[in-house]
């Protein structure tokens, strides 16, 4: 909602800017100035519509490995290592690096590290993948052109202990006489308890005590193992799938390429985006890239046509 009203509020600005104009008054760099402002607020909102996924709006874990290629890819590695932590503190999140292994001439063997900040998860999927680099290698005396990759996996970070909260609408609670042993009274009363957890379809129940209030207590407490159960499950199963998705990244099928030579541009081959600025985006300025993969796992659409050849 802060957000909207901070469009709102830039939206009217300008309106009022554009009056001043019309009339006559030099307000043209002002007008610049809030006309870009409310671009990326507006990109910020919709991001906001975009990061829909169950984790996207936990903190991540990034991890990055570089390929083969020794000392190049090493160095490549640690470049990307500086743009994600350059991007974080752009973006105001706080990171904490829990595992460095430095390379043996340059650069690093691995990094992982969390970010912590809303979104981070959400946000940094777009940078799963293989990253290459074309450039003119600092490492070798001729001055040949070399190509490194390097790749990037994202994990969310997820709560160590696992809340189960039950909601009273979400139980369907039969008492009904219990049966077999139990004596007289436990047959006699309609003591037994019977709990259906309408989400999961988790079915207790629980007829040993003679009072009513115990046995429903009793089936509380099944059920919330049950439930604890349910969702170890799904975590399990969202690991392996994390899990499978990294096994998928090999390093014939990079998702970007930063090319410093012969030209210099960043492409991503999946939503067709191109930058000029190399600089700007080695040095964390990646929400344009981000956006147009959000966008591109909604719609489907790509930023452009994708006619650039790359070097190879």
């Amino acid at each position: 909602m802060a957000h909207d009203r901070e469009v709102a509020s830039l939206a009217s600005d300008i309106e009022t800017l554009f009056d001043l104009a019309r009339e006559g008054e030099d307000v043209a760099k002002e007008l610049s100035s809030e006309i870009t402002r409310f671009s990326g607020r507006l990109q910020t909102l919709e991001d906001g519509m975009l990061l829909s996924g169950e984790n996207d709006a936990r903190a991540a874990i990034v991890t990055i490995h570089p390929g083969a290629g020794g000392t190049e890819s090493q160095d490549w590695a640690e470049m990307l290592e500086r743009m994600y932590l350059r991007w974080a503190e752009r973006m105001e999140m706080g990171t904490v690096i829990t595992d460095r292994l430095e390379g043996e001439a340059a650069g690093i063997k691995s990094v992982t590290f969390e970010v912590n900040g809303e979104n981070a998860f959400g946000l940094l999927q777009s940078e799963v993948g293989v990253h290459r680099l074309v450039r003119i290698s600092p490492f070798d005396a001729n001055a040949r052109r070399h190509t490194s990759f390097a790749s990037v996996f994202v994990y969310p970070q997820v709560d160590e202990d696992v809340k189960i909260e039950i909601k009273p609408e979400d139980l369907r609670v039969d008492v009904f006489r219990a049966s077999g042993a139990g004596g007289q009274h436990v047959n006699r009363t309609e003591s037994a308890v019977r709990m259906t957890h309408l989400p999961t379809g988790i079915v207790v129940q629980c007829q040993n005590e003679r009072s009513q209030h115990k046995n429903r207590a009793s089936a509380i407490k099944q059920l919330r193992a049950r439930l604890f159960e349910h969702e170890m499950e799904k975590r399990r199963a969202e690991e392996k799938r994390l899990e499978d998705a990294k096994a998928d990244i090999n390093f014939g099928s990079q998702i970007r390429s930063y090319v410093l030579a012969p030209y210099r541009m960043v492409k991503d081959h999946r939503t067709k985006l191109s930058i000029g600025d190399v600089d700007r985006v080695l040095d964390g300025d990646l929400e344009s890239l981000m956006h147009a993969w959000l966008v591109f796992r909604k719609t489907g659409k790509t930023a452009g046509d994708g006619k650039d050849e790359l070097p190879e």
